[in-house]
């Protein structure tokens, strides 16, 4: 039987589909993505966002996200998992609105090309070197979750929101797009599992720009 964790499955019933039609399938759902993300930064008021009680806002982002991710997760179906990837998609889109606004349009359009070119680099490393960005996954999560506590930590304990976190996260969510392109490229290439990928790359790409924005903000 399949596995059914999008990186742990080693099999599949599924058809299988050409490398050229699997990557593009990818690059078309994180355009969908992206081009969601920007449709919802240019139309959907901030300030509207800002009057949200911050715990519904909250509530309603993991709650949103929680069932994206164990739709695209557990779905063989392409277009469950891409209804679970847009469930993901609209609420890192309405966190990003607020996030953008808060900065220069001259230095979120830096910060996505500077995302954009840390990506592809990953992505060249992911695909060169997957055992190696697969044995430091550990390491990663371990990271990334003592980050998160540290940050929390740091914000309704201390009040503070130091700097060197951004680069910390920045670091660790490199790692994850080498490691989730890398893996991307050794399941069963199918219509499923490029979707599934897709989902997995977007969010390390997002959380990427926004601590990337956050750090040529303080540099600002």
């Amino acid at each position: 039987m399949p596995k059914y964790g999008v990186f742990d499955r080693t099999d599949t019933d599924a058809p299988v589909v050409s490398n050229a039609v699997y990557n593009l399938t990818i690059g078309l759902v994180l355009g969908w993505g992206f081009l969601l993300n920007w449709l919802i930064v240019k139309y959907v008021d901030p300030d509207w966002l800002s009057r949200v009680n911050i715990w519904v806002f909250i509530l309603a982002f993991f709650a949103s996200c929680l069932l994206g991710v164990f739709l695209f997760n557990s779905s063989k179906n392409p277009v469950i998992s891409f209804i679970g990837y847009n469930l993901v998609v609209v609420p890192f889109g309405l966190v990003v609105n607020l996030v953008v606004n808060s900065y220069d349009p001259n230095l979120v359009l830096q910060a996505i090309t500077v995302t954009v070119l840390v990506t592809v680099i990953m992505m060249i490393l992911g695909a060169l070197f997957p055992g190696f960005f697969q044995a430091i996954l550990p390491v990663l999560v371990i990271a990334l979750l003592a980050m998160i506590m540290v940050q929390l930590v740091e914000i309704f304990v201390f009040h503070n929101d130091p700097g060197w976190i951004d680069w910390v996260v920045a670091a660790i969510f490199c790692g994850y797009i080498g490691f989730d392109w890398g893996r991307a490229n050794q399941i069963p290439k199918t219509l499923d599992n490029a979707v599934d990928s897709a989902a997995a790359l977007y969010m390390d790409i997002i959380n990427l720009f926004v601590r990337i924005l956050s750090i040529m903000g303080r540099r600002r």
